[in-house]
């Protein structure tokens, strides 16, 4: 039986072309127009004998991912040739001015300079990073206070090769759990696509793939019997190819499929085929194709065909639930690290020597890798679910069509094809949405398998035997025990004049707010120095700035309460050394000015700019405007309408034999409507 049709090799190849590096900016702003779309890298994938997928679990690892290059930050200074650049915000008002003073070709060779001066130092040191990672790791250095890059200095050249020498650092360092997090992140945000999205895509490039064949039949002008003949048997592939039911090169196949169109389109009726528009061509061809599609379901159920047909159905049925079975164990694994992570943290909280003895051991970084983990994995575990839920109701429908065409063709040897096409076209949209859903799972699937990697080698960051050493005497608890705690601990509303608290017997569509900081408790955050628990919105949500937050205890709401924009600070602050964080706890609204590749946009290439606090108070900005002024528009034609012109003619005026005069007046005027 032959295979469905998008296989493991296309679709890898596929996905590489998704990683295709672009020109470095001026400042490597992550903007659209650098991006080429994702629908002409999909349409660069590989081979693909069909245009339909079949099941793929286990692909090959695609190279390492290249994604659009977050704003960097720096701004050479053309007075230096080279040797300085400047470190500015990025408010429009800042880049318009750099812009004008520097041309763009100069300054993208400047960046793009340093972006391979380290990168040719990693290769020295044995390790290949992609630019995309460089210009990060740049952007994150300048970022981080420590550092000490004043945003408002010019850089000489012992700076940059300061920033260059410390960006290194950070890129070697192999055994940094941060590193692992940051290249996760990028890896899922350049490999996920939610599925709508998806679908969308996988169809334009199905259609665009027909193209050519859909092309030689439309454009067809055949007249000869041989031609005729030829159109045909390229009518017969187009269907073959659309369907995704089986392979042109079969010969069962191709017969099965000839047998079906000629059922329904005898080939004595392309003289009409031939006089109908391109769009009408087209339109029937689509529809040739799904009655056919629907015939060879039809006929496969009866055991009677379906030649290369896969039953999809079952494949989804048992391929589903196995991948969420171990999508499912990995997820409870990892949580049950980061339960133990937290537990030690929270112990060492009030216990400055294990602070300072836990520090060695980045346990906080390889907390945010693992929770970065933990998120990645509910997504890609909902869409399974809604993929499972889409096969399960389909499934039925099937099944109910197929008895309805049984019921209606029965034993009778002629049928009305009103009665019977509507279900055969009903059965081939099914059997498409079940092809995609093939599609999406080996996909999803897939991306579990090659986030694995990016989870870093946590033993070796923290032995089993240390963490056992300090979990004696900690209390391991799940973030559901922790909600139950304080399950009844509410917040009194009467203690908060000012500030809006929201619950849920008072809040309609109170599961959907928009939560900050991914429901992690900012208080907590911000008092221990970085320790993620989960928020209980049962508690109350604070509804501050048009933003909400919850927190892990009653104590956490009113002590956030007393002064939300220090604790929002903190955060921020903790982000910049950080800064997988932004990403984490997608707070890249707060860094508009650094977005990171999984905020950008990047699909519908829309980015963002923001007046920052060192740039809104530089200079005054006026703008020079024409006000609308009252006009009248006289026409240049003048026209009118004319009446018929009379005409009367009269007869016999002249006299005749008769001594009596007989006049005849005829009108031959023509009536108004007439003209």
């Amino acid at each position: 039986m032959a295979r469905s049709q998008l296989t493991a090799t296309s679709t890898s190849r596929l996905q590489q072309c998704m990683y295709e590096e672009v020109p470095t900016g001026v400042c490597l702003r992550d903007e659209a127009k650098q991006q080429r779309s994702k629908q002409e890298r999909l349409q660069q994938a590989g081979d693909m004998q069909s245009l339909h997928g079949g099941v793929f679990f286990q692909l090959p690892a695609p190279h390492p991912p290249t994604v659009l290059r977050p704003q960097l930050g720096l701004h050479p200074n053309p007075e230096c040739d080279r040797e300085k650049m400047s470190v500015r915000d990025h408010d429009p008002e800042v880049l318009t001015r750099n812009s004008a003073r520097m041309p763009p070709t100069q300054a993208e060779s400047v960046i793009r300079s340093i972006i391979r001066e380290i990168g040719q130092e990693c290769a020295a040191h044995g390790e290949i990073v992609s630019e995309t990672l460089i210009a990060f790791m740049v952007k994150a250095v300048v970022l981080d206070p420590s550092n000490g890059f004043n945003m408002d200095r010019t850089l000489m050249k012992s700076d940059v090769q300061n920033l260059v020498k410390l960006c290194m650092t950070r890129l070697l360092d192999t055994k940094n759990p941060s590193l692992d997090t940051i290249k996760m992140q990028v890896y899922f945000d350049m490999n996920y696509t939610n599925r709508v999205e998806f679908l969308e895509e996988h169809h334009r490039v199905l259609e665009s793939r027909l193209g050519s064949v859909t092309r030689e039949i439309t454009d067809n002008r055949a007249c000869a019997k041989e031609e005729l003949e030829s159109l045909y048997r390229k009518i017969i592939s187009y269907v073959l190819l659309r369907s995704g039911l089986g392979s042109p090169t079969d010969i069962k196949t191709v017969r099965e499929v000839t047998a079906a169109l000629q059922s329904v389109f005898p080939q004595a009726e392309l003289g009409t085929f031939l006089t109908l528009s391109k769009k009408d061509k087209e339109r029937q061809l689509k529809e040739l194709t799904m009655i056919v599609t629907g015939i060879r379901l039809f006929n496969r159920d009866c055991g009677k065909g379906g030649e290369g047909i896969d039953d999809l159905p079952a494949v989804l049925h048992v391929a589903i639930p196995a991948t969420m079975q171990h999508i499912d164990y990995q997820l409870e694994t990892a949580r049950s690290q980061v339960y133990r992570y937290t537990a030690i943290l929270e112990k060492a909280a009030n216990d400055p020597l294990m602070r300072a003895e836990l520090q060695p051991y980045m346990l906080k970084e390889a907390l945010y890798n693992i929770r970065q983990y933990e998120v990645f994995l509910q997504i890609i575990l909902s869409d399974i679910i809604t993929g499972a839920q889409e096969v399960e109701m389909m499934t039925k429908q099937l099944g109910a069509h197929l008895e309805q065409l049984k019921m209606t063709i029965k034993s009778k040897i002629a049928v009305p094809t009103s009665q019977v096409f509507p279900i055969f076209i009903a059965l081939s949209t099914l059997w498409t949405s079940l092809q995609d859903e093939t599609i999406v799972v080996g996909v999803l699937s897939n991306l579990f398998t090659h986030i694995q990697p990016f989870l870093g080698a946590h033993e070796l960051y923290f032995p089993e035997r240390v963490m056992q050493c300090h979990l004696s005497g900690a209390t391991v608890k799940t973030d559901v025990c922790r909600m139950k705690e304080h399950m009844e601990d509410r917040v009194n509303v009467a203690d908060f004049r000012k500030l809006e608290w929201l619950f849920p017997e008072t809040t309609a569509n109170f599961d959907k707010l928009l939560i900050q900081y991914r429901g992690f408790c900012a208080y907590t955050f911000a008092a221990t120095d970085g320790l993620l628990l989960p928020g209980n919105p049962a508690i109350g949500i604070l509804k501050y700035k048009e933003k909400y937050y919850t927190f892990n205890s009653k104590d956490a709401a009113y002590s956030f309460a007393e002064n939300p924009e220090h604790y929002i600070d903190i955060v921020r602050e903790k982000a910049k050394k950080n800064t997988e964080l932004i990403q984490l706890l997608e707070l890249h609204q707060q860094f508009e000015t650094f977005i990171p590749y999984s905020q950008a946009n990047l699909r519908q290439k829309v980015t963002h700019s923001v007046q920052t606090d060192l740039s809104h108070l530089r200079r005054e900005n006026c703008s020079q405007v024409y006000p609308p002024k009252d006009t009248s528009t006289q026409s240049t034609r003048e026209d009118s309408t004319g009446v018929p012109r009379p005409q009367i003619y009269l007869a016999g005026l002249r006299g005749g034999k008769s001594e009596i005069t007989d006049e005849v007046k005829v009108n031959l005027t023509r009536d108004v409507d007439e003209t």
